[in-house]
This record gives structure tokens, C-alpha cells and sequence, in this order.
């Protein structure tokens, strides 16, 4: 029994030391943090692609609420004796309706509106609606709106119902609230017209009163909710391919999205038609969220403003080497000015710039405080070159101080990637925005990118990732299994601080209805939104960026220890670390993408402490379910999970001992 006691114990050790030998071992270096991280690091990417805008974000709920669509009345139903007229008092918006009496009292004169997959309002809310009116011939008249449920099996359509009064013949504005009695997210809109007097209608509009931070021209509250609590560091904007258009004439041209929403024409969205197997044909850009929202939003939930204007070109998908401005001092000057006069609009002083006054006008007098501005959104080659090599200098001599962005192209490893890079290092792009949409193999092909310094130097521009997501072969949704590829990928990115700056996963939105693009960080219906397995993961990375990077190894299975000891295209373990001087914490962040549980070591070492903490906070995001995604008006399938897990100190080095579960993506918080 003896011999059997000192054999079962000989065994259990040598069973121990090698489970022992087995485990992961991550070490940090707390002595000498490294490379700042911007607080531009990690932010977002708007472009008006799967309803982002109108439909989306932008609060309106009114669809073709100027009559400027190509069909003047798509979004609307028409009754009785409604006439379209051109003679309005918007200049770039003509357009408006006159309603005049039927000609018998059993008749009646109506428009109604379906809104973006109908109109979403909550019972009890308050709703704003506006409209610029007038009597024609003088005189007196009141116009009736019901917000209504054409389908219901109650008595009366109406959820909700107020009357207005509208006087004389010069054009004013009138509004009114409306507070529907149950929620619906299917509603529609009507304006009954007077039943005796002629009455002319233009911008009829309805916004919920509660917008983001109460503007009146504002954002839909649940959905740049979702944005502030990302805690972005950086927003660019308004887009990517829209900023190109199919043609030049269709380009965004943030000059129309600026001054009275009423007089901001309509522009054709790029994306309405791309796509044959998704198409919405009446997919357009209002231009009520123009650069000023723009502008005001990025203050609001503190992050850098970044927007994206034209080089002078449209898209090259579409077109080619042809559809662009000349290649002339002479044939840029526009886009020159677009540029100059944006800057001036974000930053000048009203005093003595009109385009500063015009920002003052629109309710801000402080300046944006704008640092960066791209030019030229996913271009490639000689057209591109060309052109922005004659528009930067000349931004350059009257606004040095804004950092100009470039771009390498639309892949991440092909010739036009190699020759984008040279022609930006060759003009000396402050950074250079890369872009790559991929599958998991990719990723996993790629975890060690921006470790490599032959390619990256450190003496030319930054990087700048502005649009990226990761996807499943045959499966491009929001999947929590790509996700997790996405967090031990920006271990990478975080690690490399010094050299990338920036980071926008892309695309932002998209409306359950009326997507074309995914997978999409998150999405909405009409009445709620979901916060995909995606955004939880940039939200860690957000709201934990951290001030400097601390130097981390990982040595898999007794190997030596490396920043990245997993092979090119295989499953693994992967970390990052950074200290926040600001918070006094040390924040690490472990990605196991494997089939199995990691049994881990975290030793942090270098410290000098007057007290050691005895615990660490723990945030698990568990993606092993590879199908699970969250979806609108559905419980969240997959969210951060908060713990504590103990510490052990000795001589200065701090020890954690997790095991990682497969396929999580788990940050330890250490309050020093």
C-alpha cells in the first residue's frame, strides 16, 4: 500500500509538471511602456449603404418629404384633386403640392406617406410634425394629419390625429405634435386637405421630439445611442463610394448638405442601383444629416471628426479611367476649394469667414476643431496619383496643419496596394487608409500584418485601417465566429500602435429591411436595434484603448517566448497589453481562436507597487457558439460577461492563471 501511495504521488507530480510545462505563458513588461496609442486608435466609418441614413440614423420619418424624387410622388399615395407645382420658395428644392378642393363633400384631398418600411411610432411619445403651407388665393384654411394603421380591425385607422391652421398667402412654417396612441411600426402619414380652400404643401416632415441630445433636425436617439456608447476615439465620414457617385455628377458635395435643411437638394445615393439581387430603386440622399450633423455628432460622443472629399474622381469601379476631372491645376480647382472651404467651415473664425459664418448661423460659433481630412476614398494608380499630388500641396499651403489622409486602393496585398503605398510615401500622405473586407483565412493569414517593418517603416506615413470586417466563407453575417478572429486581429493592430493610428470597422449600419452590404456592426428595424457580437468586441477595444503599449511575449506550450508565436493561417492564442497612466490600470487582452481551452499564465513584471491588488476584473465576450447573432427585437444571444479573477504577487511581478475558454475573447483589468 505504501509502494502504491509513493507510485500514485511520483505519478501526480510528474502529471503536474507537465500540465505545467503545457500552459500558455504571457509576460508583460510594465518597466518601460512603449509606443502612445492615439486616442484616434479605434473609431467608426460612416457611408450611407443599407438605408444609413434616411431610414437610419437621421430621424426623419417623412420619405420624399420635398417631392424631388425622379418620381415626385414615390413614397406617397395620392387622393382627390393633388396637383405637383415647381414654383416653391426653395430654390434647390422647387418642388411642393397643392391640394384644392374636390368638388363634392363626399370627396377629399389627401396625400399619405409610407415612410422607411413604413413609419415607427411609440404610444405615448410626442411627434413633431412641420410643414412650409400657404393659402394660394389668401384667406384662411386648416389641414388635418393622422398618423395612421391602414390595417387595423378597429374602428378608426387613426393612432393618432391633430389639425393646424394655415393663413395667408406667403409661404411660413407651421408644426404640430402628434402623440399616437400605441406603438406601430408600420404606420403611415396622412395631410388632409381643407375641404373648401386650395392649400399648397412643401418639406412635410414628422420627427420624433425625443432626437439625440433634442436637436430638431436630429438623429434617431436608440440608434446614436448605440454610437456614444461605443466610445468611438474617431468618426469619419460621410462615406466611401458615395463620396465618389456613379458619375461626377452624383458625387457627394458636402457644399448641398450645409445652411437651411429645406434648401438642401436631393442627390442620388451610388448604392440604389449597384446591386441587382438587393435593389431598392428609391434609395436617396435627402442631405438633411450633411456635414454639419456630421460635425456636431462626432462632438457629441467625443470622437475626432474625419471626413472624406473627392480627388477629382468618380467611382473606378463603374468607370474606369474615365468620368474624371481633368488632371489640371485648372480642372481640380473645385475640388481644391472643397477642401480649403471645409476646413474654413470647421475651423475659421465667423468674423472673417464665410463659411465659418455660415457654421454660426447653423447654431455653432466654436469651431469643430477639425486635425484631419481624406482625400480621395478607394482610388488606385496614375488617375489617382495624378490627382492628388496637384490638390494636397495647395491644401497644404493654406491649412499645414491638417493632416492629410490618402489611400492605398481597395485590396490589401495586390500591386495596386505595393504602388499605392510608394506614390503616398513619395507625397507624404500623413497616413494611409487601407481597406480589406475578408474571410477568416485571410485574418488568419494575416495576424502578424503590421509586426512586419520591412514593408512598414518608421519613418513614413501611418496606417490607417478605415474599412475592414471579417467574414465566413458562404456566411456574410454577423456571425460571433468571424468575430472573434476580429479581436485577436486588432491584438495585432494594438500592439503595433506606433505605426497604426487609426481604425474603423465598416460598414456602421444597416436596416433589417434595406441592407445590401454585410456583415455591419449594427443593425436596426424600425422600433429597435441589436448590437452584433462585432460591436462588442470594438466597444472592449474602445472603451479600453489605454495610453501606452506595453511590450508582450507569449510562449505557447514551454516555446520560446514571441509577440506572436502562432504559425501563418493556423488557430491560437493571441495578446495585447497597454497601461492606462490616466486610469492607473494595466488592461490585457487574450483571443483564443482555438477548438479548445488555453490553460494560461499572465505575468506581469517589472512593477513596483506599494500595495498589491489582490483581484482583476475579468470581461469574457464567449463566441464558441459560431452561429449565434444578435438580430432587432430578439434577447441578445452573445454580450460581455463582467468577473473577478484572483492575483498573485511576488517580487514586483503580478500573476493571473485563467484558462481561456475556445473560441473567447477575454480582458483582464488590473487597478494598480
Amino acid at each position: 500500500m505504501r509502494f502504491r501511495r509513493i507510485l500514485f504521488c511520483a505519478t501526480l507530480a510528474l502529471t503536474t509538471l507537465s500540465a505545467r510545462a503545457q500552459e500558455n505563458v504571457i509576460t508583460i513588461n510594465a518597466k518601460k511602456p512603449g509606443a502612445t496609442i492615439q486616442p484616434t486608435m479605434y473609431g467608426i466609418f460612416f457611408e450611407d449603404v443599407n438605408y444609413a441614413a434616411d431610414g437610419g440614423l437621421y430621424a426623419e420619418l417623412v420619405k420624399n418629404r420635398s417631392f424631388e424624387f425622379p418620381d415626385h410622388f414615390a413614397g406617397w399615395d395620392i387622393s382627390g384633386r393633388v396637383t405637383l407645382m415647381d414654383d416653391g420658395p426653395f430654390n434647390r428644392n422647387p418642388h411642393y403640392v397643392r391640394l384644392a378642393p374636390p368638388g363634392h363633400r363626399e370627396k377629399h384631398s389627401m396625400i399619405e406617406n409610407h415612410g422607411f418600411f413604413g413609419i415607427a411610432v411609440k404610444g405615448g411619445e410626442e411627434y413633431r410634425f412641420s410643414v412650409w403651407a400657404r393659402v394660394p388665393d389668401d384667406g384662411n384654411a386648416k389641414i388635418w394629419i393622422d398618423l395612421v394603421d391602414n390595417a387595423t380591425m378597429e374602428e378608426d385607422q387613426k393612432l393618432g390625429n391633430v389639425g393646424l391652421d394655415i393663413s395667408g398667402k406667403m409661404w411660413k412654417k407651421y408644426t404640430a405634435i402628434i402623440k399616437p396612441k400605441r406603438t406601430f411600426a408600420k404606420a403611415h402619414l396622412r395631410v388632409w386637405g381643407d375641404g373648401k380652400v386650395t392649400t399648397d404643401l412643401e418639406h412635410v416632415s414628422l420627427f420624433p421630439v425625443k432626437t439625440y441630445r433634442g436637436h430638431e433636425n436630429g438623429l434617431r436617439m436608440d440608434v446614436a445611442q448605440t454610437l456614444e456608447e461605443l466610445h468611438p476615439g474617431v468618426l469619419r465620414f460621410p462615406g466611401g463610394c458615395i463620396v465618389e457617385g456613379t458619375d461626377m455628377k452624383t458625387r457627394y458635395q458636402w457644399k448641398n448638405t450645409v445652411g437651411p435643411v429645406e434648401n438642401r437638394p436631393l442627390n442620388e445615393n451610388r448604392w440604389h442601383y449597384t446591386f441587382t439581387h438587393r435593389y431598392f430603386p428609391d434609395y436617396f440622399q435627402s442631405y438633411g444629416l450633411g456635414f454639419f450633423e456630421f460635425f456636431q455628432l462626432s462632438e457629441e460622443i467625443g470622437a475626432e471628426p474625419l471626413p472624406v472629399l473627392n480627388v477629382g474622381m468618380a467611382c473606378q469601379y463603374q468607370n474606369g479611367d474615365d468620368a474624371h476631372a481633368p488632371a489640371t491645376k485648372e480642372g481640380l480647382q473645385q475640388f481644391i476649394d472643397d477642401c480649403i472651404d471645409l476646413i474654413d467651415f470647421a475651423n475659421g473664425d465667423p468674423a472673417t469667414n464665410e463659411w465659418a459664418k455660415l457654421r454660426a448661423d447653423m447654431g455653432h460659433p466654436a469651431p469643430f476643431n477639425l486635425k484631419f481630412l481624406a482625400i480621395g476614398n478607394e482610388q488606385w494608380e496614375q488617375p489617382f496619383f495624378d490627382r492628388l499630388a496637384i490638390i494636397a500641396p495647395e491644401v497644404r499651403k493654406v491649412h499645414p496643419e491638417i493632416k492629410l489622409i490618402g489611400t492605398s486602393g481597395p485590396n490589401a496585398e495586390d500591386d495596386h496596394f505595393h504602388n499605392g503605398w510608394k506614390a503616398m510615401r513619395e507625397l507624404k500622405a500623413d497616413l494611409v487608409d487601407e481597406h480589406f473586407y475578408r474571410d477568416i483565412q485571410w485574418y488568419k493569414d494575416w495576424m502578424n500584418r503590421y509586426s512586419d517593418r520591412t514593408f512598414y517603416t518608421k519613418d513614413g506615413p501611418r496606417v490607417f485601417v478605415g474599412e475592414w470586417a471579417c467574414h465566413d466563407r458562404g456566411k456574410k453575417y454577423n456571425h460571433a465566429g468571424a468575430s472573434i478572429y476580429e479581436a485577436a486581429f486588432m491584438t495585432n493592430i494594438e500592439r503595433n500602435a506606433d505605426l497604426v493610428h487609426m481604425a474603423t470597422y465598416a460598414p456602421l449600419f444597416a436596416h433589417m429591411e434595406g441592407w445590401q452590404w454585410r456583415p455591419d456592426l449594427i443593425w436596426y428595424d424600425n422600433l429597435s436595434t441589436a448590437r452584433t457580437t462585432s460591436y462588442y468586441v470594438q466597444q472592449l477595444y474602445m472603451m479600453n484603448r489605454g495610453t501606452n503599449v506595453l511590450p508582450t511575449t507569449i510562449s505557447l506550450n514551454g516555446g520560446t517566448p514571441v509577440a506572436n508565436p502562432v504559425e501563418k493561417g493556423k488557430d491560437g492564442v493571441f495578446a495585447s497589453a497597454v497601461i492606462d497612466k490616466d486610469k492607473n490600470e494595466i488592461i490585457v487582452k487574450v483571443v483564443n481562436t482555438q477548438e479548445k481551452a488555453s490553460t494560461t499564465s499572465i505575468n506581469v513584471t517589472g512593477l513596483k507597487l506599494k500595495t498589491s491588488p489582490s483581484t482583476a476584473e475579468l470581461i469574457t465576450l464567449d463566441c464558441s457558439n459560431y452561429d449565434a447573432e444578435n438580430v432587432p427585437g430578439k434577447p441578445e444571444v452573445v454580450s460581455p460577461q463582467s468577473s473577478t479573477i484572483a492575483i498573485t504577487s511576488e517580487k514586483g511581478t503580478l500573476t493571473l492563471s485563467p484558462t481561456i475558454p475556445a473560441k473567447t475573447f477575454q480582458l483582464f483589468k488590473v487597478k494598480l
